[in-house]
C-alpha cells in the first residue's frame, strides 16, 4: 500500500469501508429478518392453535345442542322406550338423517350399543362400543375418540322418559363429526397454515402433500406437545416451523394436532414485501381509509340491524324490520335470520294451537264423564220413582239423590261458565269481606256433600275492600267445598275452619281442613285445569277458577300447609292491587257521570234554543 497512490488508497479504503458497512448492514438485516420471520411464524402458530381451540369449542357447543334437541324428540323417546334393538335399528336411519352428523348411535342406559351409523367406511362394532363407553366414563359434554384409524368428536346426551328430574332414563343418543381431511382443510383455512391430526404416530388427516407424510410421521415423534415453543423441522427439503398441541382422546391413546408454517415460503414473501413496503405503505394509507369507510358502511350497519332484530326477537317481536343492505354474506345472514324467525313464529303458533286443542279435549272428556254420571243417576232414580211398588220413604230418598245429581250438574255448569269468564272485566264494589265469607259458608252448608262436615268460622276481622263479590264468592265456595270433600278421607272428625285476617300489605282468607292432605303427585300441577284426585265427581276446575279469580284481583291462592289432619289453602289479596281496582272503578264511574251531565246540558241548551225561537 506504500507504493499505491493516495487516490487509489483512498478509493480502496472507501470501497472497503463501503463494502464492509454494506456487508454488515446486510448481515444485520438478514439476522433481524430471520428473527422477525421466526417470531411472526411462532405468533401465527400460536394464534392458529388458539383459533382451532375456539373453533372446536364452538363446533362442540353446536354438537351438544344438536344432541340435546335429538334427545328431546318425542318419537325418539318412544322408539327408545321399546328397548328392542331391532326396532331401534329400524328407526335410527331417520334420526341420523335429521341430525346431519357424520356419526350417530343409540345406546342403552348401561352403555350397550343398540345401533350406530357413520359416513364412509364401516366401523368395527367392538371398537365403537368400547370408545363410546370410554367417553361415558369421562362424563364430559363432548368427547374425542378414536375408532381404529378414524377420529371422531362425539356428544353423548341421555334420553329420559318424561322430565329428567324423574330419573327415568331410556338410554343415550350419540352424535359426532369425523375429524378427517375435510375438517383438516377447514382448520387450515381458518388458521392459514398446514395442519395434521396424528394418532399414535399415524397421520389420520392433513393438508400437506402426500410426499411429505412419511417425513412427518418420523418427525412427529420428536414434537413435544407440552413445549409451547415451536420447533423447526425439514420435510422434503423444505423447512417448516411446527407447533404441536395434545388432543384429549378417550382411552389410552396419544393424539396431537400439528400446525405447520413453511419457513422458506415466508422468507421469500418477506423479501418481496421489503422491496415494496414503502411504496405500498404510502399508497395504501388513503386506500385504507376509503376501504375502512366502505367496510364500516356495508358490514357494520347491517350487523347492527341484525343485533337489534335478535334483541327484538328475544322480547317476542317477530315483525322487526331487517336491513337488506350490505355484502352478500351479510344479506344471506339476514335472510337466514328472517327464515328462522318465521319458523319460530310458526312453531310458537302451532304449540299454542296444540295446547288449546289439548285443553279442549281434556275439558270435553271430563265434562262428558261427569254429565253422564249425573244424568245416569237422574234417569235411574226417576225410573225407580215411577214404579208402583216404590214407597214414600224410598221416593223421598230417590228424590234427594235426584236433587244431588241436579246440584252436581249445576255446580259443573257454573264452574265452566266462571272458568270461561275469567280474564273479563271485574265488576268491583266496596264490600265487607267478612259478610262475603259468611254468605259463602252459608251456601256451602246447604250443599249435600257438606251436611256431615262441621264448617266453622274461627275468626273474622272487619275488613272492607274493592272486590267482585260474585267471582270472589265463587272462588271461596270452591275452596271450602274442596275442603269439605277432603275431610271425608281423614281419620279425625270432619272439620273445616275459615279465618279472615289482614296486615299492612294483604288480606288473608285461610281454609283449614282435617283431611289427609294433598297428594304429592299433583302438588306441582295443582292449579292447572282438570287436575283432580280422590273425588269421584270432581271436575278439576275448582282450584283453577279460584286461582284465576284471585289473580284477577291482583292476588293468588296458595297451598300453605298439607299434612294428614291439617291442610291449609289461603286466598291472598294484596291491598295495593285492590286499591287500584277501586280507583279504576271510581274513574269509570266519574267518566259515565260526566258523559251523562254533558248530555243533559246539551239537551237543556237545545230546549232553550227552541223556546227562544
Amino acid at each position: 500500500m506504500k507504493q499505491w497512490r493516495m487516490r487509489t488508497t483512498l478509493m480502496v479504503s472507501l470501497l472497503a469501508v463501503s463494502l464492509g458497512l454494506t456487508a454488515t448492514c446486510l448481515l444485520i438485516i438478514r439476522v433481524s429478518v430471520e428473527q422477525e420471520i421466526r417470531r411472526g411464524l411462532d405468533s401465527d402458530l400460536d394464534h392458529s392453535l388458539s383459533t382451532f381451540r375456539n373453533t372446536a369449542s364452538q363446533r362442540n357447543e353446536m354438537l351438544t345442542r344438536e344432541a340435546a334437541l335429538l334427545a328431546d324428540l318425542p318419537y325418539l323417546k318412544s322408539t327408545m322406550s321399546t328397548q328392542d334393538a331391532r326396532t331401534i335399528q329400524d328407526g335410527s336411519g331417520e334420526f341420523w338423517t335429521t341430525s346431519g352428523s357424520d356419526f350417530f348411535a343409540l345406546a342403552s342406559p348401561a352403555g350397550k350399543l343398540f345401533t350406530h351409523l357413520n359416513r364412509g367406511a364401516a366401523l368395527d362394532d367392538m371398537l365403537v362400543e368400547s370408545g363410546v363407553q370410554s367417553c361415558m366414563v369421562d362424563a364430559e359434554e363432548t368427547c374425542m375418540v378414536a375408532f381404529g384409524q378414524s377420529l371422531y368428536e362425539l356428544s353423548i346426551q341421555p334420553v329420559y322418559f318424561g322430565p329428567p328430574a324423574n330419573g327415568s332414563q331410556l338410554g343415550y343418543v350419540i352424535i359426532g363429526y369425523a375429524i378427517d381431511h375435510a375438517v383438516a382443510r377447514q382448520v387450515s383455512e381458518v388458521a392459514s397454515a398446514d395442519v395434521a391430526f396424528i394418532v399414535d404416530g399415524n397421520v389420520l388427516a392433513t393438508t400437506l402433500p402426500a410426499d411429505r407424510l412419511s417425513d412427518l410421521q418420523l418427525r412427529s415423534q420428536t414434537l413435544d406437545a407440552t413445549n409451547a415453543t415451536p420447533q423447526k423441522i425439514q420435510l422434503q427439503r423444505e423447512a417448516y416451523v411446527a407447533s404441536a398441541s395434545a388432543l384429549t382422546v378417550a382411552g389410552s391413546i396419544h393424539a396431537q394436532l400439528v400446525v405447520l408454517k413453511s419457513y422458506d415460503r415466508a422468507s421469500m414473501y418477506l423479501r418481496r414485501v421489503n422491496q415494496w413496503i414503502l411504496v405500498l405503505g404510502l399508497s395504501a394509507l388513503p386506500i385504507g381509509v376509503l376501504l375502512a369507510m366502505a367496510i364500516s358502511r356495508t358490514v357494520t350497519r347491517p350487523l347492527e340491524t341484525l343485533v337489534a332484530g335478535a334483541r327484538a326477537l328475544g322480547q317476542g317481536d317477530f315483525n322487526y324490520g331487517l336491513s337488506t343492505e350490505g355484502a352478500v354474506e351479510v344479506r344471506e345472514l339476514g335472510l337466514a335470520f328472517d327464515r328462522m324467525r318465521g319458523e319460530l313464529k310458526r312453531t310458537q303458533r302451532e304449540l299454542l294451537e296444540s295446547d288449546r286443542l289439548a285443553t279442549i279435549g281434556r275439558m270435553a272428556s271430563s265434562v262428558s264423564h261427569d254429565l253422564r254420571h249425573h244424568l245416569s243417576a237422574i234417569y235411574a232414580n226417576a225410573e225407580f220413582m215411577s214404579l208402583d211398588g216404590t214407597g214414600n220413604e224410598e221416593r223421598l230418598e230417590l228424590l234427594l239423590e235426584v236433587k244431588e245429581a241436579v246440584q252436581g250438574m249445576t255446580d259443573l255448569v257454573e264452574s265452566l261458565l266462571l272458568f270461561g269468564r275469567t280474564g273479563q272485566v271485574l265488576h268491583v264494589q266496596y264490600e265487607s269481606i267478612a259478610h262475603l265469607v259468611e254468605r259463602t259458608v252459608h251456601s256451602v252448608r246447604q250443599n249435600p256433600e257438606c251436611r256431615t262436615v262441621q264448617v266453622t268460622i274461627a275468626e273474622l276481622e272487619s275488613v272492607d275492600a274493592w272486590v267482585d263479590s260474585v267471582k270472589l264468592g265463587r272462588a271461596l265456595y270452591n275452596l271450602v267445598l274442596n275442603a269439605c270433600q277432603a275431610t271425608k278421607t281423614g281419620t279425625v272428625p270432619p272439620t273445616v275452619t275459615i279465618t279472615l285476617s289482614e296486615d299492612a300489605e294483604k288480606i288473608r282468607i285461610a281454609i283449614c281442613d282435617t283431611g289427609k292432605g294433598v297428594p304429592a303427585a299433583i302438588r306441582g300441577t295443582l292449579f292447572q285445569p282438570f287436575v283432580s284426585s280422590g273425588k269421584v265427581n270432581g271436575t278439576g276446575l275448582g282450584l283453577t277458577v279460584a286461582q284465576h279469580v284471585a289473580q284477577e284481583h291482583g292476588g293468588e291462592v296458595r297451598l300453605e300447609k298439607s299434612e294428614p289432619g291439617k291442610t291449609i289453602f289461603s286466598i291472598l289479596l294484596f291491598k295495593k292491587a285492590l286499591q287500584a281496582l277501586g280507583q279504576n272503578q271510581s274513574e269509570s264511574y266519574l267518566g259515565e257521570r260526566t258523559a251523562e251531565q254533558e248530555g243533559a246540558e246539551a239537551k237543556t241548551g237545545h230546549e232553550l234554543e227552541r223556546e227562544r225561537l
